[in-house]
């Protein structure tokens, strides 16, 4: 008996696949029967991106939970900053799978500090790589999936940061809430050609981007800050029945809904944020 999956035929592109939320995503694509194209930097971005970065090692682990779902995965080591690399592994992903058609546009950097004393380096480094890295995530995937035919789901992952005010990480928010106008004009500009694009807005998610560290130091000078970054009030079952909440989601809660988003189950949203954020943008 032959099971169905809803992503049967498909092929994802996942940027920042090396670890956390872009693992996440590219395994849950394709243990939905999608096969993958992984990109991360794998290496330092930047002096001002305090926390430890992706490794190759990462990336080969990925590799290696795609595969055990029985899907193929093409993986490269890919700066998003970088079109002509980005253009490169998409043809190579065309070559080698045929098609395109879902993007998942993961790739992001965060950095604290407030925007009036922050260096330059450390407003271009989130910019370049959160906003213009989707625009050239974009640019170098776009054509390919138009030109496949098929349709296509674009799912561009801002943060709840790139709908409401976060003080000390401004330049954050700033590229999450330039990701939303891209995400709502590419649904104009693509929905012709049977492309849906959405955003998701995810909130406190265990990835090794959260330096809790550096957020208690930022909140320790800054006290007022805090009323930014409240608590999540949706309680889940696990803490009713009595199970302390860590206070953060895990990436594969994300996952879920990028899955839903790249399948038909969604055919009819496009031009949509949705919040993965257990009700905290109602505070």
């Amino acid at each position: 008996m032959t099971t169905t999956k809803p992503l049967d035929g498909r092929v994802a592109l996942v940027t920042g696949a090396a670890r956390g939320q872009g693992r996440a995503h590219a395994v849950r694509l394709a243990h939905d029967g999608a096969d993958i194209i992984a990109t991360d930097i794998c290496g330092p971005v930047s002096g001002s991106v305090t926390y430890p970065p992706a490794t190759s090692e990462q990336l080969a682990e990925t590799v290696r939970e795609v595969r055990a779902t029985g899907r193929k995965i093409l993986a490269r080591k890919v700066d998003v900053r970088d079109l002509n690399a980005q253009q490169a592994v998409v043809a190579e992903g065309i070559e080698r799978f045929g098609r395109l058609d879902v993007l998942v546009v993961n790739a992001g950097v965060l950095s604290w500090g407030r925007l009036f004393e922050m260096p330059e380096e450390q407003w271009d480094t989130v910019i370049q790589v959160n906003l213009s890295g989707a625009w050239k995530t974009l640019r170098a995937a776009v054509p390919a999936m138009i030109a496949a035919g098929n349709g296509g789901s674009i799912i561009m992952v801002s943060s709840v940061a790139g709908l409401k005010a976060t003080p000390g990480n401004g330049h954050y928010s700033a590229s999450k809430h330039g990701m939303v106008g891209i995400t709502n004009a590419l649904a104009l500009e693509v929905g012709e050609f049977g492309i849906r694009v959405n955003s998701i807005h995810p909130y406190s998610i265990d990835t090794p981007m959260i330096e809790h560290g550096a957020m208690a130091d930022l909140f320790t000078k800054h006290p007022g800050f805090l009323h930014s970054f409240a608590p999540m009030p949706l309680q889940p079952p696990s803490q009713l029945a009595g199970v302390a909440d860590p206070g953060f989601m895990a990436p594969e809660d994300v996952s879920d809904v990028v899955a839903w988003l790249a399948s038909d189950a969604s055919k009819f949203i496009s031009g949509s944020q949705l919040a993965i954020d257990r009700g905290v943008m109602k505070y």
